[in-house]
């Protein structure tokens, strides 16, 4: 059995192990990228190397694989590596610098806790190795310009949410002359260039609003909870718009068609979810896909300078229009 075969069982009998319901044919296909017969063959080698394992057939008839306690415990004593612990502190960092104090509180704490159940010399040599990792990594930072927010305000949302809670805060709306307090029904959170909580104002009209969050202070989770709207899909609701911005007005038909030379860097992006992509006879490349927030889709399309062309909607067109440059060095 080659290194990488033998990399893959031990991966595949995590997966095996802590799965609750165990691991799927479609799970190895996701995870491995293989096709259903050799996915077949893994569970196999699975089934000849660790006996006491159980299966079972869920209610769409997939069989699960899910390995014994005895197993399990073996497979766990190979401890933490140092990929997987610098993509904890990489983690760390990028909450640290999100403000999310609610996430690097505990991420933190799952990285203590695989620590202490690892032998000290192990611990210090993976700590040694993760650490040369952050260094090769520029520790994952994101340069550029970013908004600033209260510190323990996303870790107090994060509790309304969860609850759900009531939350009430200090909100600068864009008529108001000073903060006033709102008392919200958080529904969910959409981080884009802006960060924006979409929530009902208690005994408003019922619809759902967006709050910046950098507007808020003084946030405060209330002990009175709330029943969330049943008919509320966020998902949904969020691919409405390009960003995080939304603009029902806007809402409709988006039509971008990328040059040849640029047709290659726009294929490797995902514009939106319900994006659809065309190559042209002549090279170029059309996206298409339906969404709100003009002034986000503008922001974006400048970093392409002349390259890109908008078909629709017709007011984004106008928008760009006269600011498409030709002596950007590189494309985004």
């Amino acid at each position: 059995m080659s290194f990488q075969k033998a990399a893959d069982l031990l991966r595949l009998a995590e997966m095996a192990a802590s799965l609750y319901a165990g691991v799927s044919l479609a799970d190895i296909e996701q995870e491995f990228g293989v096709d259903r017969r050799t996915a077949q063959r893994m569970t196999k080698v699975l089934e000849d190397i660790f006996p006491n394992f159980t299966t079972k057939v869920d209610d769409e008839r997939r069989k699960h694989w899910k390995l014994g306690a005895s197993d399990a415990k073996l497979i766990f004593t190979q401890g933490v590596r140092d990929s997987e612990l610098s993509a904890l502190e990489i983690a760390i960092r990028r909450a640290e610098r999100d403000g999310a104090t609610n996430e690097v509180r505990a991420i933190q704490s799952l990285r203590d806790r695989l620590l202490a159940a690892m032998p000290g010399p192990f611990a210090r040599r993976v700590e040694a190795d993760a650490e040369a990792l952050l260094e090769a990594y520029g520790f994952a930072s994101r340069p550029g310009p970013r908004v600033r927010i209260e510190p323990n305000l996303l870790g107090v949302i994060a509790e309304a949410l969860k609850g759900p809670h009531l939350l009430s805060v200090h909100y600068l709306g864009g008529r108001d002359t000073a903060p006033r307090e709102r008392t919200l029904e958080p529904h969910g959170l959409l981080l884009g260039t802006r960060r924006y909580l979409v929530a009902r104002e208690k005994g408003g009209d019922g619809r759902m609003q967006h709050f910046r969050l950098d507007r808020m202070s003084l946030a405060r989770l209330e002990a009175a909870s709330f029943q969330r709207d049943p008919e509320f899909d966020f998902t949904e609701h969020a691919a409405r718009a390009f960003g995080s911005y939304h603009a029902d007005h806007e809402y409709g038909e988006v039509v971008w068609r990328f040059a040849p030379k640029a047709a290659t860097v726009a294929r490797a992006f995902v514009f939106h979810p319900s994006q659809a992509m065309k190559d042209e006879p002549d090279g170029s490349l059309t996206v298409r896909f339906r969404a709100a927030g003009h002034l986000e889709m503008a922001w974006h399309l400048y970093q392409w300078g002349n390259t890109v062309e908008v078909i629709e909607p017709e007011g984004l067109r106008r928008m760009v229009e006269g600011y498409r440059r030709m002596d950007f060095d590189a494309l985004p």
